[in-house]
């Protein structure tokens, strides 16, 4: 009789353990389908974090930067009257180019760490764009602004300008991920580490 119940308690154990088996097999099956769509999900609604957060920034910074020039140039009524209106005309264009700037830090969010050497290349060569773009807007606008305002003022506009970009540009810099922490796709190796020869 007790080799009876012996049996049986190790058909029971043995049952019991394929049961488990399956369940666990059938519960990593049901939650790897049913966290498939909210992955995604996920992932879209973080893209649209990205871009949400990036217009915020954006916008945030275009409102400091005008408040800023409008601090720091203190113009008179004749002055301001003559800035202003060309001011607007060349923050719209500044705008347009800082489009592409923002989709390539966007790209970079979304890529890192397992960013490749190309899409490095890639978008180096678009912020170097952008930074040849920007140069050649703010020439231009200097000439225009030179053609209403005094040089003087001119030239003490563009220097604030340059100091709120190189401020702005460390706000954005510092929000990013350092890039020698990428991982070189191609190689498995970080960007920053030295190879091994």
């Amino acid at each position: 009789m007790k080799s009876l119940n012996r049996s049986s308690r190790l058909r029971y154990r043995t049952d019991f353990q394929v049961w488990i088996r399956k369940s666990a097999a059938f519960m990593c099956m049901f939650v790897t389908l049913a966290l498939s769509p909210m992955c995604q999900a996920q992932a879209q609604l973080q893209a649209s974090n990205i871009d949400s957060t990036i217009e915020v920034a954006r916008a945030d910074m275009q409102a400091e930067r005008t408040t800023i020039i409008s601090a720091a140039m203190n113009f008179g009524d004749k002055d301001g009257a003559a800035f202003w209106p060309i001011y607007r005309q060349y923050e719209r264009e500044r705008s347009t180019l800082g489009d592409g700037r923002a989709a390539v830090v966007k790209e970079y969010m979304q890529k890192y760490p397992a960013l490749t050497d190309t899409e490095a290349k890639l978008m180096a060569e678009r912020m170097f764009d952008y930074d040849a773009r920007l140069a050649a807007l703010k020439l231009a606008y200097y000439k225009r602004f030179n053609k209403v305002l005094p040089a003087l003022t001119v030239t003490k506009f563009f220097q604030l300008d340059r100091r709120v970009d190189l401020m702005m540009d460390m706000q954005i810099e510092a929000s990013l991920p350092p890039l020698t922490q990428a991982q070189n796709a191609s190689q498995g190796v970080s960007v920053g580490e030295p190879t091994q020869q």
